[in-house]
């Protein structure tokens, strides 16, 4: 219920409709009393958390704040004040009306934009910023994403800043607003550790600018907003630093692409450090810009003398020569190590049988499903077990600051595999390598899309064979899962009863044991447990023992597994389980379903 009624008087304002409302804020949309509109907003002041009052006035921070920010491109106050309800003390503040366009909705309704209608906006942005940050003490915004974007009523409109509840001075560690609803994609690194500044703002300005000319944040990757603000930051943060970003595909000047290399770095130290530099960068006069670039490109550096500008020419892959235990270390999948032992291995053996036969060897196979399932591991493996050279590839081993730098390095990617096949070679993360083009946020890594569909057609014939993995095989190019490229998807799920046991008798395996191991009942008691999830266990447990200077024992296991949850909830499972069913269903007439054996595997494409 409301705290304010339809019709109720609010000082001048009356109040029309509740827009939104959480545990301690509710929006009005509000009118004077010559029917103009405007927002109000109301804080209950004793359901605040305190960290969101100033004690020394006994103010909301957001109220006092928002009577600073007199900007243009700053949603404008109007007034304030205080009002008595049952629940006691209640504080609001009234700002303009907006009759426009969130710039999130915009985009997603109209597409990427171009440069030329990005810029003004990205500059509007800017310059609210930087009044912000001029006053005295600084006030920094810590929310800027494109929701917080409004654009006037006239199609590619003056943009205001409207979201003020995160408005706050610099924090070092201690963070004085609420960071649930914080999005991460357009957050700085050192947000995660309750640092907001001046230099984070320019990473989120620029991460919306980004936004604007892709239609997607820059590092594309679903976050689970149901999980604490650090938590969601810790995962999305090991995913950008392993997918560097490739900006310099982007269709924009020298100088957009500059501010984007900089302005984006996930090292404050090597960021721009104030909005007013981006602003002086954009303002210098085209001479004045080519005069600046020509030095630093004599000085072999790049805007804000961060950068080398020699791409270095050192080889891409890192080999490793065949050999070790190869399938011996791996619990359960039978089934998958079979077919590839009689039609992968056998024929990449034996050229000479594989000729007089005509066979043809499998191009390559796709790994998906839940993130530490052994998918990686599984693909070095079985080079080991082939005897195959083996390499690992990542989205930043090819990825270049050079225009068609990516495409050169792929290409060379292939060569250098050539020259030391028979040849393994797994591509982790391969949604981030060969995005889906139809994406309005791909459209900036064609080429390099078009360069892996060429480099991997009918690989094997040069002694080259593919594992790729995935979390998110429905992000992939389709283009690239067809016979000739990928030539078999393979499902990876959680492991069964049967992997699980397996997997306790291999990571126990010439350890101090008891006499009272059971496998079977920690396989039962480990239901819903990945592979990651088992050697953690039998580690943590060893850990114990060893402490102890005692044996290994059933009881020690069954006690960390009661203290270690899964990894992946259920929800998170079923989600895997829905893209499962939709690979399997989309263009693959000829799909099947093997049964479940080991990892209850599913293999699709006839045999």
């Amino acid at each position: 219920m409301p705290i304010l009624q339809n019709n109720s008087r609010v000082g001048r304002f009356v109040v029309q409709s509740l827009i939104k409302q959480n545990a301690y804020t509710e929006t009005y949309r509000a009118i004077d009393d010559n029917n103009t509109p405007y927002f109000l907003k109301l804080f209950v002041v004793s359901r605040l958390p305190q960290k969101l009052v100033n004690p020394e006035t006994g103010v909301v921070r957001e109220v006092e704040y928002s009577q600073l920010l007199v900007h243009r491109n700053v949603v404008s106050f109007i007034d304030s004040g205080t009002l008595q309800h049952e629940e006691g003390l209640c504080q609001y503040y009234v700002t303009n009306y907006f009759s426009g366009s969130v710039l999130y909705d915009f985009v997603q309704q109209h597409g990427p934009l171009s440069e030329a209608q990005a810029m003004p906006i990205f500059r509007g942005i800017l310059d609210g910023l930087n009044f912000m940050h001029g006053l005295s003490p600084v006030l920094c915004h810590n929310d800027i994403d494109p929701t917080n974007i409004m654009l006037s009523e006239a199609a590619m409109g003056e943009p205001q800043i409207i979201d003020l509840g995160h408005v706050s001075e610099r924090c070092s560690g201690r963070v004085d607003f609420d960071t649930a609803d914080l999005d991460v994609r357009y957050h700085a690194t050192e947000n995660m550790v309750g640092i907001f500044d001046e230099q984070s703002d320019v990473f989120s300005a620029c991460a919306v600018l980004y936004f604007m000319l892709t239609g997607e944040p820059p590092w594309q990757y679903e976050v689970d907003s149901s999980q604490p603000y650090k938590e969601r930051f810790m995962e999305y943060s090991r995913f950008r630093k392993r997918t560097p970003l490739n900006i310099d595909c982007l269709k924009v000047t020298d100088r957009t692409r500059a501010i984007l290399n900089v302005g984006l770095s996930l090292v404050s130290s090597s960021r721009i450090d104030s909005i007013a530099k981006i602003i002086a960068f954009l303002d210098a006069s085209d001479e004045s810009f080519n005069e600046q670039s020509a030095r630093e490109k004599h000085h072999g550096r790049e805007v804000g003398d961060k950068m080398q500008d020699v791409e270095p020419s050192d080889g891409i892959l890192d080999v490793r020569r065949g050999g070790g235990n190869g399938f011996k270390d791996i619990a359960g999948m039978q089934q998958l190590k079979d077919f590839l032992e009689q039609k992968v291995i056998f024929v990449m053996r034996n050229p000479d049988i594989a000729k007089e036969y005509r066979l043809t060897t499998p191009n390559g196979m796709l790994l998906y499903g839940p993130p530490g399932c052994g998918k990686t591991y599984f693909a070095e493996k079985f080079a080991e077990e082939s005897k195959f050279n083996f390499a690992l590839i990542k989205s930043s081993d090819v990825a270049s600051r050079y225009i068609h730098g990516s495409q050169e390095k792929i290409s060379q990617l292939f060569r250098e595999a050539e020259a030391h096949s028979p040849i393994v070679l797994c591509f982790d993360e391969f949604d981030a390598l060969v995005p889906d083009r139809s994406n309005p946020g791909a459209t900036y890594v064609s080429s390099e899309v078009n360069e892996f569909l060429s480099q991997m057609n009918n690989c094997a014939k040069r002694g080259i064979f593919i594992v790729a993995t995935s979390n998110r095989p429905d992000k992939i190019d389709p283009a690239v899962l067809r016979t000739g490229r990928i030539d078999r998807l393979v499902y990876v799920p959680l492991p069964d009863a049967e992997a699980r046991c397996e997997m306790f008798k291999l990571y126990l395996n010439n350890r101090p044991l008891g006499d009272d191991i059971d496998f079977n009942s920690l396989a039962r008691k480990t239901d819903g447990y990945i592979a990651s999830d088992i050697a953690y266990i039998v580690n943590d447990t060893a850990m114990t023992a060893a402490y102890s200077r005692s044996k290994i024992t059933n009881a020690m296991l069954e006690t960390t597994i009661k203290n270690i949850a899964p990894s992946l909830r259920p929800e998170v499972i079923q989600i895997y389980e829905e893209i499962r069913d939709r690979m399997e269903c989309s263009n693959r007439a000829n799909a099947t379903k093997s049964n479940p054996i080991g990892f209850a595997k599913y293999i699709n494409r006839e045999e």
